[in-house]
């Protein structure tokens, strides 16, 4: 009798399918599969004498808010040429067998729910969206020049993208409902992510010190795979659609 066609400890996938609560973190490895060029990728053109430490924070956009809505415009822009990969459709599949699914990622670009995820936890803002830097409004329209910083419709103050920059805390609704996923799930998938920025590297630390499952997928090791109970490496791309095969038979 031939065995089975992927790599999957049969343990694993026990404990997967008794599983209730699943929670998954994503990084920007995996938005990088579909070919969105990732925060710590090397600026192009233009931007290119710029590093993200310069644009990314509360003092840069003070100083000149024109530069910063202009790059972050044209990190927009690169979202209209990309589009949801194999591992966000793999998570999407995901969540649909499993309702205790928690999903939160780290990414910005929305290509999660484009993939047709649900109540994704963006631990770090969205692109997508705006707040205003003076009452912290998020108005659901505005002018979308990617040369002219919009205004506030309720105070006047000038809108800047709802994302964290550094120096800012990350909005507490969304850690703290991270956090209780990693304090309650039976499993935990690190995927896609360094495992170096806090506070997130520390859900995957959670998990490890209650005796959670903790699985890694990820292109190459991090600080986070001597703690794991199961490391792949790898895209995520490659990995996940196999797995969630071998756990439901989804056909993905």
């Amino acid at each position: 009798m031939n065995g089975p066609d992927h790599p999957f400890p049969a343990p694993l996938l026990e404990r997967l399918r008794a599983a209730q609560k699943i929670a998954v973190l994503t990084g920007a490895g995996v938005s990088q599969e579909s070919g969105l060029r990732t925060f710590r990728d090397p600026q192009e053109g233009f931007w290119a004498q710029y590093s993200p430490e310069d644009l990314a924070t509360p003092e840069a956009f003070e100083r000149d808010p024109r530069l910063v809505w202009e790059w972050y415009a044209h990190r927009r822009s690169q979202l209209a040429s990309v589009h949801p990969n194999p591992a966000h459709r793999a998570l999407t599949e995901l969540g649909n067998r499993l309702p205790g699914l928690t999903l939160i990622t780290q990414n910005v670009d929305g290509l999660h729910q484009r993939a047709g995820s649900r109540d994704v936890i963006e631990l770090h803002g969205t692109l997508t969206e705006v707040r205003c830097s003076a009452c912290g409004q998020r108005p659901k329209e505005w002018n979308d020049h990617p040369r002219v910083v919009p205004a506030c419709p309720d105070c006047g103050g000038l809108l800047r993208p709802d994302v964290v920059w550094f120096g800012e805390i990350l909005p507490q609704g969304a850690l703290a409902a991270a956090m209780e996923a990693a304090r309650t799930c039976d499993a935990f998938f690190s995927i896609g992510t360094s495992g170096l920025v806090e506070p997130a590297a520390s859900l995957g630390r959670t998990v490890r010190q209650r005796n959670g499952v903790l699985i890694e997928i990820n292109r190459e090791p991090t600080p986070l795979t001597p703690l794991c109970d199961y490391a792949f490496h790898g895209k995520a791309g490659d990995w996940l659609p196999r797995l969630v095969d071998a756990v439901f038979g989804s056909g993905l």
